[in-house]
């Protein structure tokens, strides 16, 4: 206590520290400020993929559309995935790790920058011009080769795991830069991404289950996803009420406007709310060797979500004229990634507590029902904006179904899936 009877704060200097690893049982554990910071620099990306997709689904080149927005979503989320696990096992807050993050996060805005590259090139036809966003990951790679060494060096338990990680590293960036040099046609290139795929996901598997893991601590990595979920669910509604401003602008305020908004908040909170249905730190922390599937079957859905945000962007751009596919595609434009979500959550469910329930089957059947339900009805003439409310409806049931039944059951899932 000082003088004045007021507690006193610590001051942490930022000096250098071993790279022992952090303790996986540590209580309180929540995300840093410099990995919020470094968060920050992927909203960027994930508006610019967004916008992009939304711009060429709007234009009606829909496989162009789907190829550019999966590559790059792939290309984000595989960048974020990297940095939040070392992260989470790793992360000495020293004035070493700090500036080693701060190149990661030019990459990523490097990376970034080069998403308008290939949506145009898929577009126009071109392949694949992935050379910015290459530039941009041997950017972010030698800061996490450097950090990956240095845990390798001053942690003797973890080398093994750590020089796993660093010789998939540097094999999948070989092959990327080659695929960036190469003039390879889209077929070839999709076979060599194919290839350099499996040798990504092949790094982590051997390193975590196989040469012993990392110390990453589970309810931290469980925030950490949910805010990159809540990142992608805000660019989706700042993405659609940047493209209303610009309608309202020019038309003023119509119905359709005002039910695209309504459509777009609902369904946002809707989805929001159905994510962290799910606690999946606690199961997490009982059940490490499920995190494997629950870390990259959450890529999916976390693009699902970027795809919602960009369907609203579609609608934003149908009622204000700019778009050149009719009201069927562009409700369908929100109905299959909604759809994709919510299939991604309960298969999220599934792998985390080890089971898949009939009353969740019902309500995903339902769910999936309202969605071809949607089209169906602008198929026959009701509005485009109507039928949003309709795809709006979707994430409410089970949400719905939970808090009136289905907690019970995920209660007592939780107790059986946490049980030692």
């Amino acid at each position: 206590m000082s003088e004045s009877g007021h507690a006193t704060s610590t001051v942490h200097p930022h000096r250098v520290r071993p790279v022992t690893g952090r303790d996986p049982e540590e209580r309180g554990r929540t995300a840093t400020t410099l990995e919020l910071l470094y968060d920050l620099v992927f909203v960027v990306a994930i508006g610019q993929t967004a916008d992009q997709f939304a711009h060429m689904l709007a234009l009606g080149h829909v496989a162009a559309a789907i190829g550019a927005f999966l590559f790059s979503m792939y290309a984000v989320l595989w960048a974020w995935i990297s940095f939040s696990w070392f992260a989470s096992a790793f992360d000495t807050d020293d004035w070493v790790h700090r500036l080693a993050t701060m190149v990661q996060m030019v990459g990523a805005t490097i990376l970034g920058l080069g998403v308008p590259a290939v949506f145009h090139s898929m577009d126009v036809g071109q392949g694949l011009d992935n050379g910015v966003m290459v530039v941009g990951y041997v950017v972010m790679r030698v800061a996490m080769v450097f950090q990956w060494l240095r845990a390798a060096r001053q942690s003797p338990r973890y080398r093994k795991t750590c020089l796993a990680y660093i010789w998939t590293i540097v094999i999948a960036q070989l092959g990327w830069v080659a695929t960036s040099l190469l003039p390879l046609s889209l077929p070839r290139m999709a076979a060599a991404g194919s290839v350099l795929l499996l040798i990504e996901l092949l790094g982590p598997y051997l390193a975590e289950t196989r040469l012993g893991g990392t110390p990453w601590h589970p309810h931290h990595i469980a925030e950490r996803y949910g805010g990159l979920a809540i990142i992608a669910l805000g660019e989706g509604v700042v993405g659609t009420v940047a493209s209303l401003s610009a309608v309202v602008e020019a038309q003023g305020w119509t119905l359709d406007a005002v039910l695209v908004a309504v459509a777009g908040l609902g369904l946002t909170f809707g989805m929001w709310w159905k994510y962290f249905l799910i606690s999946a730190g606690d199961i997490l922390h009982a059940r490490r060797e499920r995190a494997y599937k629950w870390a990259y079957g959450g890529m999916p859905i976390v693009a699902a979500i970027a795809a919602t945000g960009a369907g609203l962007h579609v609608a934003a751009l149908f009622i204000a004229h700019h778009a050149e596919i009719g009201p069927v595609a562009v409700v369908l434009s929100l109905a299959i990634p909604v759809g994709a979500y919510m299939l991604g959550v309960y298969w999220l469910y599934g792998v985390l507590y080890g089971e898949i329930h009939p009353f969740h089957m019902l309500l995903l059947a339902i769910t999936m029902a309202v969605l071809v339900a949607a089209p169906l009805l602008a198929a026959t003439g009701l509005s485009m904006a109507l039928c949003l409310l309709v795809v709006m409806v979707a994430p409410a049931i089970s949400v719905i179904g939970y808090e009136v039944r289905g907690y019970r059951h995920v209660s007592a899932a939780l107790r059986q899936a946490t049980r030692t």
